[in-house]
């Protein structure tokens, strides 16, 4: 009876392993921006379609980045501030399986961000703008 209940475990468990191990079957880059930034840790998003038709990120535990001048940490490609070229050439390859990667050229950003407003001219429009739905 004990020897059943331990088998119907281990089959239990051994199944639902099959049912998580999906296959990836495709990569892709999703950038959030349309170019780097210096003297900023640049986040690379990469996800893999499952064989199910799912999607999930994957991290650098999964994927080994690469790029044509620049270090990765994690997904985060550090461009230091003092960066001169124009460009950068990134690669992803995934881990379980070489033969899936993928190369991109993403172009640096070339104006400086603006100013942010203060707390202070934030919170002033917002009140500005009460006081004149109200009135």
């Amino acid at each position: 009876m004990m020897a059943s209940k331990i088998l119907i475990v281990m089959l239990f468990l051994i199944g639902s392993r099959g049912v998580d191990a999906q296959q990836v079957d495709s990569i892709y880059l999703n950038l959030y921006t349309d170019s780097l930034k210096k003297g900023t840790h640049n986040y690379i998003n990469v996800d893999g379609k499952l064989s199910n038709g799912k999607w999930m990120p994957l991290t650098s535990k999964e994927i080994q980045f690469s790029s044509s001048d620049c270090k990765f940490s994690g997904n985060e490609l550090i461009v230091p501030s003092d960066f001169a070229a124009e460009k950068i050439t990134v690669k992803a390859v995934l881990k379980s399986n070489p033969s899936l990667w993928l190369e991109r050229t993403i172009w640096i950003k070339r104006k400086p961000d603006g100013e942010l407003p203060t707390r202070d001219e934030i919170m002033g429009e917002k009140k500005g703008s009460q006081k004149r739905r109200k009135g």
